[in-house]
């Protein structure tokens, strides 16, 4: 099931080489922050013990973790992401927790998937980077087993979702966007926002009895408004917008940037754990036809 590293794709080598160092930097803000959605999703997904799951995009692991103690010993998960890194760390974790049920492969589902193996698909905010999301979906969808289940969870609209958006709109009053030719993770975080588009890829992939439920919650962004900037200036859109105006301008631009984001970031709810601020998803659920 592993696929090896000569295969990959520009996109690949780009997660692995200039995102995994900054996601992995800030693991405690990807992962914890974003519980809540994990949280509200979860416990309401048909997934019973005994199932086979196949998680895509599983980065660290967590939500596979999660889904191996609901499925249970009886049951099987693999976990399946393209950064080298993360999948060091999920193997640790699983072995740390004793759960043998649970297995981490390196891969990437817009080059190959298993086929016809399992009950469950999902996928917790990855399937929107995908470069060609029809085709990534539907290798999703032959995962599956005839009538087996997939849910992915993505996120909505740019608007909908300031935790992300007002960094990169704080950072373009300042800097020019990034050309045509930047390098990035993929599409976007808000390439399936639109319902309508979403849905349309997912008919084009093959689904059957495709829903959509809206989930918002606040999503930890930093632990202090200090490190809710370095966050933002490192990883999401406005990140980019910085990285790709190049390190000259960017640090001559700073100053304006951070006194901007400050503001923002110390208006948001904060408690114990850190600053929080608004996001909205999409839940899409789908049948393989059987």
């Amino acid at each position: 099931m592993e696929q090896d590293t000569k295969d990959d794709t520009d996109f690949v080598k780009f997660w692995n080489t200039i995102l995994e160092p900054k996601f992995t930097k800030y693991r405690h803000i990807l992962q914890g922050g974003l519980s809540r959605h994990s949280a509200a999703v979860i416990p309401s997904l048909p997934i019973k013990e005994g199932m086979s799951v196949l998680d895509v995009g599983c980065g660290w692991g967590d939500m596979s973790l999660q889904i191996a103690e609901i499925v249970g010993p009886k049951g099987r998960v693999v976990g399946i992401d393209c950064v080298d890194a993360f999948l060091v760390e999920a193997r640790k974790d699983a072995a740390a927790k004793g759960l043998s049920h649970v297995e981490f492969f390196r891969g990437d589902a817009e080059v190959a998937l298993p086929e016809n193996e399992f009950d469950y698909v999902v996928a917790r905010f990855g399937t929107m980077f995908f470069t060609n999301p029809v085709a990534a979906l539907r290798r999703m969808r032959l995962a599956l087993k005839p009538g087996g289940q997939m849910t992915h969870i993505v996120w909505r609209r740019r608007e909908d979702n300031p935790a992300w958006q007002e960094a990169k709109e704080i950072t373009l009053r300042h800097l020019p966007p990034p050309g045509e030719d930047a390098d990035t993770c993929g599409p976007g975080p808000f390439s399936m926002g639109n319902q309508e588009m979403a849905g349309a890829m997912m008919k084009s992939a093959g689904y059957e009895d495709i829903s959509f439920t809206r989930v918002d919650e606040k999503i930890m962004i930093g632990t202090t408004p200090e490190e809710c900037i370095e966050f933002a200036l490192a990883i999401g859109p406005g990140g980019e917008v910085f990285r790709e105006a190049g390190e000259a301008l960017a640090e001559a631009k700073r100053p304006g940037i951070e006194s901007e984001m400050r503001a923002f970031f110390e208006s948001q709810e904060r408690d114990e754990i850190g600053i929080w601020a608004p996001t909205s998803s999409w839940v899409i659920s789908a049948r393989n036809p059987a």
